[in-house]
């Protein structure tokens, strides 16, 4: 059964194990496989591609299938079947892959139980979140770190949900910022802290006062008619994508999508820019720590993002990362957000299916 960190918890003489398996052959030198090796059999039996395991790893593709090839070449044995566009585990591998993974696990708990006696000393933090939060909420956090932990300091990345969940399950990070829905649950893993609610809102140009807008056709101008049917949309999934395109569909007369984007501030920029109208987390509107400018945003009943962080369940109580827990949620519950209007009329009706 996979534990708290994603890994299988087996015989703690599992080390020794391994050896045996690799050589204990009359007349050849015993051949050593690094821990290097198995986080890259690790990395590969769990992403069943060669290319999902280098994005994870952060390795080169050429690079990692050589790392296997020595690691096969040890061992030798096949440790995976080349099938297509996937690999399967072989026997060998069926047999290494829980005993590598107590090993990395202990190797984990070593690292983990070690940073206890770090204090006084420069410690990095490394962790990755998605655009609005980076912006919003991590500035005051590191500010209030800096001042508990001054020989502190930080690793940050802007990534994507699946991406920050790989450098998770990587080790390339230690903490995750994002919206708890924007992963599966089931996949997770990880003790999740929850920091703010940050809601739904309809954005639209400056000029498009919905305010009294009962009827939409009758009620604007056609060239504010046709402005509002303009739909921008983001996705980062087929599911979230109909979900969206849904709630167009209910909430708007006659909508047509005239933009994708991968990106809330991108479609949030094109409606400032008069493109469109677009659903977007209220967070995503604010330009750092300033109020939006040039558009207005208009509460719905398309739900919400409850932001957490993810952090695997060992440092939730090692210093400093569970200050850096607790300043996040503490910059998170004192967040003023952006200016939201009241529900036009025409959108105050029965909550649609949240996003």
């Amino acid at each position: 059964m996979d534990d708290d960190n994603g890994l299988i918890a087996i015989d703690p003489h599992a080390e020794r194990s391994v050896e045996t398996l690799l050589w204990d052959r009359p007349g050849q030198t015993k051949a050593e496989i690094t821990l290097h090796q198995l986080r890259i059999f690790w990395a590969i039996a769990r992403s069943d591609t060669l290319t999902k395991a280098a994005k994870q790893l952060g390795l080169a593709q050429p690079s990692l299938s050589q790392q296997l090839s020595k690691l096969e070449a040890t061992v030798g044995a096949r440790l995976f079947h080349r099938r297509s566009n996937e690999l399967v585990l072989t026997e060998a591998g069926n047999y290494l892959l829980p005993k590598a993974e107590n090993i990395l696990r202990s190797m984990r708990e070593l690292d983990d139980g070690l940073v206890h006696f770090s204090e006084g000393k420069r410690v990095t933090l490394r962790l990755a979140g998605i655009n609005s939060v980076l912006r919003t909420v991590l500035p005051d956090a590191v500010g209030h770190m800096h001042q508990q932990y001054p020989q502190t300091d930080f690793d940050i990345q802007e990534s994507a949900p699946a991406d920050i969940l790989e450098l998770l399950y990587a080790r390339r990070i230690t903490i995750g910022l994002l919206a708890a829905n924007s992963v599966a649950q089931a996949g997770v893993g990880f003790v999740q802290v929850p920091l703010f609610e940050d809601p739904y809102v309809l954005v639209v140009p400056e000029a498009l006062d919905l305010g009294a807008v009962k009827n939409p056709e009758r009620d604007l101008a056609p060239a504010q008619f046709e402005l509002l049917n303009r739909s921008i949309q983001f996705t980062f999934g087929t599911q979230h994508a109909k979900r969206v395109e849904d709630w167009y569909a209910k909430a708007l007369p006659q909508p047509r999508t005239v933009a994708q984007c991968r990106s809330f501030e991108v479609a949030v920029g094109l409606v400032r820019a008069g493109l469109g109208v677009c659903l977007a987390p209220a967070l995503s509107t604010v330009a750092g720590i300033n109020a939006p400018e040039g558009v207005r945003l208009y509460r719905v009943n398309a739900g919400r993002r409850d932001i957490v962080a993810l952090v695997p369940s060992q440092y939730r109580h090692v210093q400093p990362y569970a200050s850096l827990l607790d300043a996040l949620q503490a910059t998170g519950a004192a967040l003023t957000p952006p200016t939201i209007l009241p529900t036009p009329p025409f959108l105050d009706r029965e909550p649609f299916a949240e996003l």
